[in-house]
């Protein structure tokens, strides 16, 4: 069975394609970068709109399959901002129906997951979850993926860009960011917001553009605002992985792809006796293959959905899917 899969949560829309064996056959995407400030969605949704039939094609090509070779037809249902996944679902119904084939509406935080387990050789993951619009640990337990611990306002990721743009950093600021840490040499105190199993990134951010104000340097501010946010995702994700008993991290988003992330849950794992997966850097951002595996898995174990079931879900959440493809 041939699936294709239609990304477009939040400023990347992607496409990729999973062929009978369950491979990755195809994965191309078009991320959004506005020309000045922040992400606007509408605008994020005009350039979703504009990309997605060209990335159609792409995939295709890239697959080698042609259009009426797909059996089954995916998409990245939520959670997201609302105009950019009416997008990616309307781009999705109306391939579906062209082409009179089934389609599966996918949790795209689950997506994460699946992806991650499929090619890092993980079976039973805890996942750290830290991309611009989420942050969570997340685990399988009692038939279905539960959240253990999440943000209480935004994702680590949204904190790195609204924090860059504050500090004339760009959008996108995360490598930026973490460019600029590693020529820090003095940790500055900012709040250590951990409650409980949630984490809060606002009053960290507040306080790094308030030590800037006072003269700090870029360097050590950035250098302060990974380790203590670092250090605080280490712990929560520790303490779910104790709960919940596993073994093994996986971690999943575009954040995940700091090195210094990475040294500091590896090291966590390491000392407890836990290994630590990374997928592929291109199967770590928000990408439709992802989508396309998460949709394949869906419908082989059972799932339908009429066309009236696809509708779009922008609080969707991880531990409302029912896992019907695992034991």
């Amino acid at each position: 069975m041939i699936t294709i899969g239609i990304e477009g949560t939040a400023h990347t829309l992607g496409v990729g394609i999973v062929d009978s064996d369950r491979k990755v056959i195809a994965n191309v995407l078009d991320m959004y970068r506005p020309p000045e400030g922040g992400l606007h969605p509408r605008e994020a949704a005009n350039h979703h709109a504009d990309v997605v039939p060209s990335l159609i094609v792409k995939a295709l090509d890239e697959a080698g399959v042609s259009m009426k070779e797909i059996d089954l037809v995916s998409f990245s249902k939520g959670p997201g901002l609302g105009p950019c996944l009416r997008v990616a679902a309307t781009a999705a119904r109306s391939l579906a129906v062209s082409l009179g084939k089934p389609i599966v509406g996918v949790n795209h935080c689950v997506a994460h997951v699946e992806i991650g387990r499929a090619t890092t050789g993980c079976k039973d993951p805890a996942l750290l979850y830290a991309s611009g619009g989420n942050t969570q640990i997340i685990a399988f337990a009692n038939g279905k993926y539960r959240i253990f611990g999440e943000t209480l306002d935004v994702g680590i990721g949204n904190m790195f860009d609204k924090l860059g743009r504050e500090l004339g950093l760009g959008y996108y600021a995360g490598p930026t960011i973490e460019k600029l840490a590693k020529e820090g040499d003095k940790l500055l105190e900012l709040p250590y917001s951990v409650k409980g199993m949630d984490i809060s990134f606002s009053g960290i951010m507040t306080a790094a553009i308030n030590l800037r104000k006072k003269g700090c340097r870029l360097e050590d501010i950035a250098y302060s605002v990974q380790e203590t946010c670092f250090s605080m995702l280490a712990e929560v994700t520790e303490r779910a992985m104790a709960h919940v008993g596993k073994d093994e991290v996986l971690l999943g988003g575009g954040v995940s792809q700091n090195n210094r992330l990475r040294e500091m849950i590896r090291e966590m794992a390491e000392e407890r006796g836990a290994e630590m997966f990374v997928p592929d850097r291109r199967l770590c951002v928000d990408n439709g293959a992802m989508i396309a595996w998460l949709g394949n898995l869906m419908y082989s174990s059972g799932v339908r959905m009429s066309l009236d079931e696809t509708t779009v879900e922008q609080r969707f959440r991880t531990d409302e899917v029912k896992v019907t493809w695992r034991n």
